[in-house]
C-alpha cells in the first residue's frame, strides 16, 4: 500500500449484483437527457447488494453503501505470490493491461508498488481488498479453486460453497486480522476471484469545507455479477442490515428518506441502463480494460443552495483544489432553479424538493455509460414547477 499519502487513504468497494427469480417491475427508460420520461413497463432480472452502515460509524453513518473498505497492508503482502503462483508471470496476474494512457490514469492505479516493497500490482491488491471486505461485511466469499482457469472465472461465478461453520469461523478470524485472509485461502486451497471483478470507476472523497477535517478516501469501484443471490449475513458491527434491491428500487428509497451517498446513487443510476443481468455482465467484462476517470465532486455554492459538480460540467473548475491546501471556494450567481433548467454541459447533482437528482448530458469516457433515471410522478411535478 502507499504509505506516503497525506490527504486521503486508498480503499476499494464492490458493486455486487446477482440474478433473481422474481422480476422487479420498473418504468421503461426513455431517451437520454437531463430528465427522463416514463413509458411502458419493463423488468430487471437482477438485484444489487447494499449494506447499511451503523449510525455509530465514523464515516457515512446510517448510509446504504456497496460493500468495501480501507486497503490494508495485508492486501499488498508478498505472501499472496504463493497463493497466485499459477498467475504471477501473467500481466497483472492475468487481469490484463488497461488500455487507458498512463498520463490520464488515476494515481492509485499507476503507483509503482515495488517502491513500497510489494510484488502485488495495485489492480490485484485493490480487488483482494474488495473481496476481503465483502466477506467481512456480508459473509459472501468470492473465491475459486486454486486450479481453476481465468476464462472460467470471468464468467458468471457463484460464491464459494463451503460448510457454513467453516466459513463463519474464517470470517471471524479475518475480521480480527486481515492477514488471516491469506491463511484461509491457503488452507481452503482457493484463490480470491479477482478476475470476476471488473474495473468500474474511481471516486475521491470531496472537500466539504476548509474547516472540516473529514475522512477522505481514494476508492476503486469494481463490479461483479453472480448468477444467483448468495447467503448474506451482516456483521452487526459496521453493518446493521443489508438489502438486495433492483437498481431502480434502490433509487426509489430516496423518496423514503433513505440515505444513499452520491457515488452509490450515481452508479445505481448507471445500472439502470441494463435491465438484463447477462447484458450487464457482458458490458462490464468487455469495458473493464478501457480504464476510468478519477472523479472528485466539487461543491459549488449557488445563491440559494449548493450543487455537486463533476468533471465535464461547465461549472467544474479547470484546476480543482484536490488536496484542500489552497482552501478554494467555488460559487455561482445562479439559483438552484436556474441550475436545474440549464442545458449546457451538465454533469451535476442537484437536490430538488429534498430529492437528489443527477443532470447529465456530457459524453462518458472509456466506453462507459451515463446515469439513466426513470421519472416518477413526483419528478414530473417538480419539472412542471421549474
Amino acid at each position: 500500500m502507499n504509505t506516503t499519502l497525506k490527504h486521503w487513504r486508498e480503499a476499494a468497494t464492490l458493486i455486487l449484483t446477482a440474478g433473481c427469480q422474481h422480476l422487479g417491475v420498473v418504468p421503461k427508460i426513455s431517451a437520454p437527457g437531463p430528465w427522463h420520461g416514463q413509458q411502458q413497463k419493463t423488468t430487471f432480472d437482477y438485484e444489487v447488494l447494499l449494506l447499511q452502515r451503523s449510525e455509530k460509524s465514523g464515516f457515512m453513518p446510517s448510509a446504504f453503501v456497496f460493500p468495501g473498505g480501507l486497503v490494508e497492508p495485508s492486501d499488498f503482502s508478498n505472501d499472496w505470490v504463493k497463493v497466485f503462483e499459477r498467475h504471477v508471470q501473467k500481466p497483472n496476474f492475468g487481469l490484463g493491461v488497461v488500455k487507458q494512457p498512463p498520463d490520464t490514469r488515476s494515481p492509485m492505479f499507476i503507483s509503482d508498488r515495488m517502491k513500497f516493497g510489494s510484488l502485488i500490482p495495485g489492480e490485484v491488491a485493490f480487488r483482494i481488498c474488495a473481496i476481503r471486505e465483502t466477506f467481512e461485511e456480508s459473509g459472501i466469499l468470492l473465491v475459486v479453486p486454486e486450479n481453476s482457469s481465468i476464462e472460467d472465472n470471468q464468467k458468471f461465478m457463484a460464491a464459494y460453497d463451503q460448510n457454513s461453520e467453516t466459513v463463519a469461523k474464517w470470517r471471524g478470524e479475518v475480521q480480527g486480522d486481515p492477514l488471516k485472509f491469506i491463511e484461509m485461502c491457503k488452507e481452503l486451497r482457493c484463490v480470491p476471484n479477482i478476475w470476476a471483478l471488473h474495473e468500474w470507476g474511481n471516486w475521491l472523497t470531496p472537500l466539504f469545507s476548509k474547516n472540516t477535517k473529514a475522512r477522505r478516501y481514494d476508492t476503486a469501484f469494481y463490479i461483479c455479477c453472480l448468477p444467483r443471490k448468495p447467503v448474506t449475513v451482516d456483521d452487526q458491527k459496521e453493518v446493521i442490515t443489508f438489502k438486495w434491491w433492483t437498481p431502480q428500487e434502490a433509487i426509489d428509497q430516496l423518496q423514503k428518506k433513505t440515505w444513499i451517498p452520491p457515488p452509490q446513487l450515481y452508479d445505481l443510476s448507471r445500472l439502470c441502463n441494463f435491465t438484463r443481468h447477462e447484458e450487464l455482465q457482458r458490458f462490464a467484462l468487455h469495458r473493464g480494460l478501457e480504464g476510468c476517470e478519477r472523479w472528485m465532486p466539487v461543491i459549488v455554492r449557488a445563491k440559494d443552495g449548493m450543487v455537486h459538480v463533476l468533471p465535464g460540467d461547465k461549472l467544474y473548475p479547470e484546476d480543482p483544489d484536490v488536496t484542500g491546501e489552497t482552501a478554494k471556494v467555488y460559487s455561482t450567481d445562479q439559483t438552484m432553479e436556474e441550475l436545474a433548467q440549464d442545458r449546457e454541459r451538465l454533469h451535476r447533482l442537484l437536490t430538488v424538493d429534498g430529492v437528489a437528482r443527477f443532470f447529465v448530458n456530457t459524453q462518458p469516457k472509456y466506453k462507459h455509460v451515463n446515469p439513466r433515471l426513470t421519472q416518477s410522478d413526483s419528478d414530473k411535478k417538480v419539472k412542471s414547477q421549474l
